[in-house]
């Protein structure tokens, strides 16, 4: 019996032996592979929407865009987006999010770091944690909650997704919801669900990085939010049509 095990083991040794190089010429392949091919960085800068409003009458240019500078799993993302009113000459509401971003799956990013408003009002200053991503079937979501220096705390939901028409032709539905824990009555913000804004863009892709679009959208703040609104003698809801492009590179 026991020369019938050496006699297997001798047999297999070279096999062993061979499987053991092979394993270490593997790793030396991966090595090779990630110094040459792995850890590198690229950026991408996004311009979602950058258009005009007609906004009943007063209208508006609202700009949203966002850009990545980074590696697979960690990137330093910079996000802004903001109205400007062309009859006041002046800012709706402007602000500027700095996150730092890990993937957290193949389809999710968790993200923190800072936000500062710079209007409407006096400057604001907010810590951030969000996760952004793809929902099954495409749905693209941005969710994030705010704590401000002040210690106010509110939150935003962003849902989109693409329908293909053709290859060019792309229909955009879009959905945010702000919410805020506590009335914020001079920024016009009440607690619980503060703002919803739906639409839908449809833009025509002359190249796949350059796209103008026309749609329409609808927002309307509630509860609380609503109240200050009429208490400041604006319509707490408005209907706008909009045109813009969206740009990436």
């Amino acid at each position: 019996m026991r020369k019938l095990i050496a006699s297997v083991l001798l047999a297999l040794t070279p096999a062993i032996a061979n499987a053991q190089d092979t394993e270490h010429k593997m790793d030396e392949m991966r090595k090779h592979l990630q110094n040459h091919h792995g850890g590198q960085t690229f950026w991408y800068v996004e311009g979602e929407r950058l258009e005009y409003r007609s906004n009943e009458g007063n209208p508006l240019f609202l700009w949203d865009a966002q850009g990545w500078f980074g590696g697979d799993v960690n990137r330093l993302w910079i996000k802004t987006e903001g109205e400007f009113d062309f009859d006041a000459d002046k800012f709706e509401s402007a602000e500027v999010q700095a996150l730092w971003s890990r993937a957290i799956s193949d389809y999710f990013d968790l993200q923190a770091g800072v936000r500062h408003d710079f209007a409407p009002g006096e400057d604001r200053t907010f810590g951030v944690v969000g996760i952004q991503g793809l929902l099954p079937y495409l749905f693209e979501i941005d969710a994030a909650l705010f704590v401000s220096d002040d210690g106010d705390v509110e939150a935003r939901v962003e849902a989109e997704y693409e329908l293909l028409i053709t290859q060019r032709l792309i229909l955009q539905p879009r959905a945010e919801l702000n919410f805020a824990a506590q009335d914020i009555p001079e920024y016009g913000v009440g607690a619980g669900l503060s703002e919803i804004e739906t639409g839908a863009r449809l833009r025509y892709e002359i190249t796949r990085q350059f796209a103008p679009y026309v749609g329409v959208s609808w927002e309307r703040a509630v509860g609380d939010a609503a109240d200050f609104a009429r208490a400041d003698g604006e319509d707490p809801g408005s209907v706008s049509f909009v045109a813009g492009v969206r740009i990436w590179f």
